[in-house]
């Protein structure tokens, strides 16, 4: 199945006691690449890697993970009463001397150095179920803008492939002129060297011999099938990845077009060979997005 590597989802969920905000990018990537940045939530980004893995085969997915505790049971707080007491024994003595009252805010005890202690409690299995299924929803999301733009990405390749088809059989037909050309150019040129009445024996002998060198039956043959594969490639209904494939049967047609280029004796197939080459080059364009 056609399936683009770009898309993009940002989803919000609520549990109870926990609010999450979920972004999954996914680019263009030779294999699969994971990123993720956010809240620290440990062996569950293990989890959620794997669940990507499940679903996509190439691409960079970027994920990142916003959360908010909405349930104070969530965190523990420790807080250093001995230390505390000595902080305020020191500034009762210091406010003594100085003769003026000095306060510490709340938010001042709490940004001394190991006075305080706040801790988010780890994730409980019901969290991380819910982490999971949320993850789960962006990335379904995700995945039907991939299959979405694979689906215009297709329609696009789909037309080149016809349009090579088209080529190809037209290459087919001028090639069998080919040899009855190339005999009528021979006698022309050896009418231009010699006098001597022309041998048709000799004459054939020698066309034969200029039509087997320049002959395009099996590049005409190999282009035919590599089309047949791509065509196939394009319409499987198999969830596989079709991307690297797909490139490598270019790169195939683009080779067997070079080769009919450099064996041909008629300009208009060299000129249905450049063609073909040209929408082979604006497939590949496309190709680069596809999974």
């Amino acid at each position: 199945m056609i399936q683009s590597m770009t898309g993009f989802a940002e989803k919000r969920f609520y549990s109870k006691g926990l609010s999450a905000v979920i972004r999954v990018k996914s680019l263009n990537h030779r294999f699969l690449d994971w990123s993720y940045r956010g809240v620290e939530i440990g062996d569950i980004e293990n989890r959620l890697r794997a669940m990507a893995q499940r679903k996509l085969h190439r691409g960079r997915i970027e994920v990142s993970l916003e959360l908010n505790f909405l349930d104070s049971s969530n965190w523990s707080l420790q807080i250093n009463e001995a230390l505390l007491r000595k902080i305020f024994s020191s500034l009762e003595r210091i406010s003594s001397r100085m003769k003026r009252s000095i306060n510490l805010s709340v938010e001042s005890i709490f940004n001394l150095p190991h006075v305080v202690e706040l801790r988010r409690k780890s994730f409980s299995e019901a969290q991380a179920v819910f982490l999971e299924k949320s993850f789960e929803q962006t990335l379904e999301e995700v995945l039907r803008m991939r299959k979405r733009e694979g689906r215009e990405i297709g329609k696009e390749v789909e037309r080149h492939l016809k349009k090579i088809k088209q080529m190809v059989d037209r290459v087919e037909v001028l090639h069998r002129k080919q040899p009855l050309l190339i005999k009528a150019r021979m006698r022309r040129r050896l009418k231009e060297l010699s006098e001597e009445p022309l041998r048709e024996d000799k004459l054939a002998e020698e066309a034969a011999f200029f039509a087997q060198r320049y002959d395009l039956h099996e590049e005409v043959a190999r282009l035919k099938s590599h089309l047949s594969y791509a065509f196939e490639l394009l319409f499987s209904r198999a969830e596989e990845s079709v991307g690297k494939k797909l490139d490598f049967v270019l790169q195939e047609l683009y080779r067997e077009a070079n080769t009919i280029n450099s064996k041909s004796q008629e300009i208009r197939i060299t000129k249905e060979s450049l063609a073909i080459k040209a929408e082979v080059e604006s497939i590949r364009q496309q190709v680069q997005n596809i999974e």
